[in-house]
């Protein structure tokens, strides 16, 4: 079901529901994504209602009069006129890559408005960590027996030096599946209809982040928080994630093996298990 509401500058915005149990709110990567990308999260709605939002000027959202308020800070507005608007204390949250970003912004803004965090194969910018030489290289060295992967380690390897071509994106694309087979072809040949890459370029612009607030705010967030890294996510390495993961002690790190950027994907059951655990756990301090 489709239903829209307004944001606190009036835009209207566009989310879908599905499932049911208690309300978990999913914000997709990119970053600027249609939310169509992440489907039924691998049947996750059999445990909670999913409430999966279209950011502004993707999806069924409108798009604002004031461009400056795609930038991810200014967003975390829009989750927090999701939860007045649906009349909720507080939030579980599921952020997806890039999602995971806004999800952190929310939390810094929001900090008594969040319950339990879920980071799906995230992005790093909000906490100002890098990927390191070494973590890209144990998720693209376990991948050398692929068909495609001559190739796509030609395309990274022009795209690190800066001499990326046409199609590079699309060669490296494997990289972010565990299993480059046919259903992985068609969820990536539909990302260039749902990416937003002008959008993309005002959500991570300067003064976007603020690292040190957001590890601030991760460190006295008192929730349970899971981090799920995918075992061959190029985008999100699964050392890279331990290092995200070691910034909030009380964290539940959990690398679903064989897994790429998609773990729903890849094997619904372990990840549809995973969330459902962690969100059935303890209620943290």
């Amino acid at each position: 079901m489709i239903t829209t509401f307004a944001a606190l500058d009036d835009t209207t915005l566009a989310y879908r529901t599905l499932g049911s149990g208690d309300p978990l709110v999913c914000l997709p990567g990119g970053p600027m994504r249609d939310s169509a990308y992440l489907g039924d999260l691998g049947g996750l709605g059999a445990h909670r209602t999913l409430v999966i939002l279209d950011p502004r000027g993707t999806g069924g959202s409108g798009v604002p009069a004031d461009v400056s308020t795609y930038r991810c800070d200014r967003m975390a507005d829009d989750v927090e006129a999701l939860r007045r608007h649906l009349g909720l204390d507080r939030l579980d949250l599921l952020g997806h890559s890039a999602g995971a970003n806004l999800a952190l912004q929310y939390l810094t803004r929001y900090p008594d408005r969040v319950g339990r965090l879920a980071l799906v194969n995230p992005s790093i910018r909000a906490v100002g960590l890098e990927v390191t030489v070494a973590q890209r290289q144990e998720v693209t060295q376990a991948r050398a027996g692929e068909p495609w992967f001559p190739v796509a380690a030609a395309a990274l390897e022009s795209v690190l030096s800066g001499r990326a071509g046409p199609d590079s994106k699309q060669e490296i694309a494997p990289f972010l599946y565990g299993r480059w087979d046919t259903a992985a072809q068609v969820h990536q040949a539909a990302e260039s209809g749902q990416h937003h890459d002008e959008l993309a370029r005002v959500f991570s612009s300067e003064g976007a982040f603020d690292p040190s607030a957001t590890r601030s705010a991760l460190a006295a967030h008192r929730g349970p928080v899971l981090l799920l890294a995918g075992g061959v996510d190029l985008a999100a390495p699964p050392g890279l994630v331990a290092e995200f993961a070691a910034l909030t002690p009380r964290a539940e790190l959990v690398v679903q093996p064989g897994a790429g950027h998609y773990p729903w994907l890849d094997d619904a059951d372990a990840f549809t298990a995973t969330i459902a655990a962690f969100l059935a756990g303890p209620a943290g301090a």
